[in-house]
């Protein structure tokens, strides 16, 4: 996408380097009546980020992102946009536009015509229009289909249509209700791939909503994890899935074997923790000051985990536990393996599909032994993890 006057990605680095956030919640919280959706939130999003608010549903997500857009106001609480306050202004006040999951296109309008209808309604010269409107198309790559009208068009391609259009008013911010929630498999990774390109190439703030992880983990440089009306934890995929803060943020991302066990000693940069069947195993010391109570659970990822028949040497200094198999399964890229250890907890391990693990390597009933890397071990809080 050329711009010829001020380009979007040199606007977006100039407000960025001021060190104002792009969007700021300000101890917000929503209520329908009686029933409490959002609990005191607190958000900055920096100019430029591609942001994800992640979470079941109910969680919240969608209500944040709404009144960040202006269709819900909070009942407490402040929004900004730039250091403005806008929250009691309407949508048509705020510098953002909004892209819904049903892409909410006129029929009756030409693809050029439908991206060209904001700025037709806030009277840009019509040079000007076609101008922004040819690169907006550019930019999701559709300008061939120009001509066309809705029904002419796949899903993906629709989608992109909605993107154009909220692209052609350079809004401060972007936001994306679930915006790849109505496309199959295969279409929704390939446009993860391309709002990823555009965000980067545009350069102006992306707000994602989605229940998807694969999705926010794959385009998001920050994701909020969502519960309950409040963030849990936010900030990288890799921070996330590597060092979840709780036990809802490790069983909502991706896999995860949690063990309640006890904080023991501490030992150079690894603490003893105890499992409450007396298997002794080691996570990092950080980890567990970062607990307020000797109760804990440990965690640790499923392809963090190497399977060993019963009596066969571990590599030294790892954790280890002893257990049995329940079930197997071939998934392809990986064999699935569900585990009941000697303290009754089943844990799942992920064997890589190589030359050194076959589908039959471990069967049913099978005595096996596990181990990982102590500096894989995760440490979160007792308590409600409800998915």
């Amino acid at each position: 996408m050329v711009v010829n006057d001020e380009s979007l990605a040199a606007d977006a680095a100039g407000d960025a380097a001021g060190g104002e956030p792009d969007i700021r919640l300000e101890q917000v919280t929503k209520r329908f009546g009686d029933v409490l959706v959002i609990d005191t939130l607190d958000l900055q999003i920096e100019r430029g980020a591609f942001y994800a608010l992640l979470g079941p549903s109910g969680c919240g997500k969608t209500t944040t992102l709404r009144m960040i857009g202006g269709f819900e106001l909070p009942t407490s609480g402040r929004v900004l946009l730039g250091g403005e306050e806008v929250t009691n202004s309407p949508p048509h006040k705020r510098d953002v536009n909004t892209v819904f999951q049903s892409y909410a296109l006129f029929p009756h309008l030409t693809v050029e015509r439908n991206v060209a209808f904001g700025l037709e309604r806030k009277g840009v010269a019509k040079a000007e229009a076609r101008r922004r409107v040819a690169e907006a198309l550019e930019t999701v790559q559709l300008p061939q289909l120009a001509k066309r009208k809705p029904a002419q068009l796949s899903g993906g391609q629709q989608q992109r249509v909605a993107l154009a259009r909220a692209l052609v008013n350079r809004p401060r911010a972007l936001l994306l209700d679930e915006p790849l929630g109505a496309l199959d498999l295969r279409l929704r990774r390939q446009l993860q791939v391309e709002l990823k390109r555009i965000q980067q190439e545009v350069g102006i703030t992306f707000i994602h909503v989605t229940h998807d992880q694969e999705e926010a983990m794959s385009m998001a440089d920050t994701i909020a994890v969502m519960n309950r009306g409040q963030i849990e934890q936010a900030g990288s995929a890799t921070d996330l899935y590597e060092r979840p803060q709780t036990a809802f943020v490790a069983k909502f991302l991706g896999i995860s074997n949690l063990i309640e066990a006890t904080v023991g000693a501490k030992a150079g940069e690894l603490t003893t923790v105890t499992t409450h069947d007396g298997a002794v195993l080691h996570a990092p010391a950080t980890r567990c000051a970062e607990r307020d109570s000797t109760d804990v659970r440990v965690g640790v990822r499923p392809e963090k985990v190497r399977l060993h028949p019963a009596g066969e040497a571990t590599p030294p200094g790892a954790n280890v536990l002893r257990g049995s198999v329940v079930l197997s399964a071939f998934l392809g890229v990986s064999l699935q393996y569900v585990i009941k250890t000697a303290g009754g907890e089943e844990l799942t391990v992920f064997c890589q599909n190589d030359d050194g693990v076959t589908p039959d390597a471990f069967g049913a009933g099978q005595e096996v032994q596990l181990s990982w890397d102590p500096r894989h071990t995760f440490v979160v809080a007792r308590g409600d993890d409800d998915v």
